[in-house]
């Protein structure tokens, strides 16, 4: 059975990507409004008590459309990362080595989490609403993208140092190893950002977080699930002995 091509794998992957996009966004909106919802109330009551009247007359998405357009921004990042892990998937497919594509998906889905989600997450965790100086957002944006990049870079260094080591238990602590060198390095080298009021509760910024996290999990692991199950292949039968005196 032929390889599938790289426009089915990305269809597969796009799909894949946009049923955990709406996966994702089910789990964040009942695990995160909440708390968004809690985050803006207190933003409001600290506008009035500082004299202003509290109203955003002037927003341009009221909260009810946020809440709809959630599941489009979900459902959008789910594709985009689709049509990346299916690109990868062509790309690095035949540098990995293991003879199983279900494992190869989500070997590169479990390595995106890592990279992309629980490195960047861990120097830079998320805030939910009216937590943040707007003079500073260029320079957080720049800090969450140079720590997305070391994040994936990192995984990468793992998977070479476990390459140099012929056994398993020593492939292991390198990995770990040039794992860790390079995380350290970029959290040491990247600055740290604090900019949570001391009088926002500590229970709301907590939970707010991990449904943050909780949303990135379901989304790469129903990614790599779903991508695992569309485009891999199914394994070819072993031919019987009418088969063989056939091709004979």
């Amino acid at each position: 059975m032929t390889a599938p091509t790289y426009g089915a794998l990305l269809l597969r992957g796009l799909l894949a990507g946009l049923i955990a996009g709406l996966l994702a966004g089910v789990f964040a909106y009942a695990a995160g409004e909440t708390k968004v919802d809690a985050a803006i109330a207190i933003e409001e009551a600290n506008a009035h008590a500082a004299g202003d009247d509290g109203h955003h007359d002037d927003e341009l998405v009221s909260r009810d459309g946020q809440k709809g357009g959630l599941f489009l921004a979900t459902g959008l990042y789910g594709v985009a990362m689709g049509g990346i892990l299916a690109t990868a998937y062509t790309v690095l497919r035949r540098r990995l080595r293991t003879s199983s594509d279900t494992r190869a998906a989500l070997g590169l889905a479990g390595a995106a989490l890592l990279g992309i989600v629980v490195v960047p997450y861990l120097k830079y965790p998320p805030n939910p609403p009216a937590v943040g100086n707007p003079d500073t957002i260029n320079q957080r944006t720049i800090s969450y993208l140079a720590i997305v990049v070391i994040g994936l870079v990192a995984v990468w260094a793992g998977v070479v140092a476990a390459r140099t080591q012929p056994v398993e238990w020593r492939r292991a602590l390198a990995a770990a190893a040039g794992f860790l060198v390079v995380v350290t390095i970029g959290y040491v080298l990247l600055p740290a950002i604090n900019e949570v009021p001391a009088t926002f509760p500590a229970t709301l910024l907590w939970n707010f977080r991990i449904a943050s996290l909780g949303t990135q999990a379901v989304m790469w692991s129903a990614l790599g699930l779903g991508f695992a199950a569309l485009a891999t292949r199914p394994a070819r039968k072993p031919a019987t002995e009418k088969e063989s005196v056939a091709v004979a």
